[in-house]
């Protein structure tokens, strides 16, 4: 097999891969063992039909481009990986044949994109801020408020509505007595004295009862994230479907015992912990965003593939997805709010994506500069660490057990030595 290899520039590169008549010759035999598998000829067995009666049959050139078919994915992986001189290829490469015709060699043309080169600027001694981590009093009571209200106990009643209780409501709404779209909601919760998107909806509420419909218009925050209704009046049209009278849980050691502590004082510290860890894994975020934005300012990329772009546009569209419908919502209506197809969305998000794959470009330059790599007991721990913490979930644990997760484990693990010696290169004591 002989290989020529040419620099398209713009982070592609060409091969050139040309066959013998003799190297080919094996691939167009298997090419036609295959066609006669699936072909029906009178007289002659499935897999059992001479070349030259199927050359009669369906002509020499379906043979030799099944055969040409079988011969490329035999070779091209070995022709890319022999070929690329320390450049690393990315995504799926584009395959053409280019000669192709009996009693001739067979010659196909890959190209593909690769890792652009970086030229690495300064990345130590940055100098990052290191901000105190301390959780107060007043943060751990607000989660204690959460705590509390999580346990409510709450029953029907037949009288009206007050502050405090919760009402079931269907809700339309209007716009210059136009529906809006995507603005009809049905058993929809209210806690009479919360703050919600539009405020003092809840208090239109008040002394409402069961079957009762009530009408009124508010105006939307100016900062509304929805620019359709941003500052705008809009007409409610509500109809109580239900009243709730809520039992808040006394704050008190019997409730901490709930969570198997003794006292209030055990709960409130391991609140004031917790919430501390919390500020302590952000804080660590964003030195990180703050490292490596410095790191990216003072370094060179060469011309980054279209393919990591929209790969990485594709995985920040899905991540935004993933987050609206945890939240409850549909992405489809967030679309809709925003007047934008999930296409154009994936452009929006072309230059933020440009960002994380060239944070990704300059973790991977400075793990190969300076030899950081997780080793094979790294991953064991991980894995140890995911099957016991997944113990019981047969498609997760098959999952981490796969060849191909532990190659996965390995890019993530060593990105995150990569990190944290970076840190501690340049976030000051």
């Amino acid at each position: 097999m002989k290989v020529e290899k040419k620099d398209l520039g713009k982070s592609q590169m060409e091969l050139t891969v040309e066959l013998t008549v003799d190297e080919f010759k094996p691939y167009i035999v298997k090419g036609a063992e295959k066609v006669s598998q699936e072909i029906k000829i009178n007289g002659f067995r499935p897999g059992k039909i001479p070349y030259a009666v199927l050359k009669d049959k369906i002509g020499e050139m379906s043979l030799l481009e099944e055969g040409a078919r079988i011969a490329i994915n035999k070779t091209v992986d070995k022709a890319i990986m022999d070929n690329m001189g320390g450049r690393v290829p990315v995504g799926q490469p584009e395959v053409n044949i280019t000669k192709l015709a009996p009693g001739n060699p067979l010659e196909y043309k890959v190209v593909m994109a690769i890792l652009p080169e970086v030229k690495l600027g300064n990345y130590k001694n940055l100098k990052i801020k290191k901000n105190e981590i301390k959780a107060d009093d007043k943060e751990a009571d607000k989660a204690i408020d959460y705590l509390l209200e999580s346990r409510v106990k709450e029953a029907i009643v037949g009288r009206e509505a007050k502050e405090g209780d919760k009402v079931i409501i269907s809700v339309e709404m209007f716009l210059d007595n136009v529906p809006i779209d995507g603005g009809q909601k049905n058993d929809m919760p209210i806690v009479l004295g919360k703050d919600y998107i539009v405020p003092g909806f809840d208090k239109q509420l008040l002394k409402s009862k069961k079957g009762e419909t009530r009408e009124f218009k508010l105006p939307y925050p100016k900062d509304f994230h929805m620019a359709n209704l941003a500052g705008k009046m809009v007409e409610f049209k509500v109809k109580i479907k239900e009243v709730y009278e809520r039992q808040m849980p006394k704050a008190d050691d019997e409730f901490a015992k709930q969570f198997g502590l003794n006292n209030m004082e055990e709960l409130k510290n391991n609140i004031k912990k917790s919430l501390a860890e919390e500020k302590r894994q952000k804080e660590g975020e964003r030195q990180e965003i703050e490292l490596i934005t410095k790191i990216i300012d003072k370094s060179d990329f060469g011309d980054i593939p279209e393919v990591l772009i929209n790969n990485e546009a594709e995985t920040m569209v899905y991540e935004l997805k993933h987050g609206i419908e945890h939240q409850g919502g549909k992405f489809a209506d967030y679309l809709s709010s925003i007047k934008k197809t999930e296409e154009q969305l994936k452009l929006d998000m072309a230059p933020n994506a440009v960002k994380r794959v060239k944070s990704a470009l300059i973790i991977r330059a400075i793990g190969d500069k300076e030899k950081i790599e997780a080793g094979e007991k790294d991953i064991d721990r991980e894995v140890e660490k995911l099957l016991k913490q997944y113990q019981g979930y047969e498609k997760v644990t098959a999952r981490v057990k796969d060849p191909e997760y532990r190659a996965y484990l390995h890019n993530t693990l060593t990105s995150r030595k990569v990190v944290e010696k970076l840190k501690e290169w340049n976030v000051e004591k």
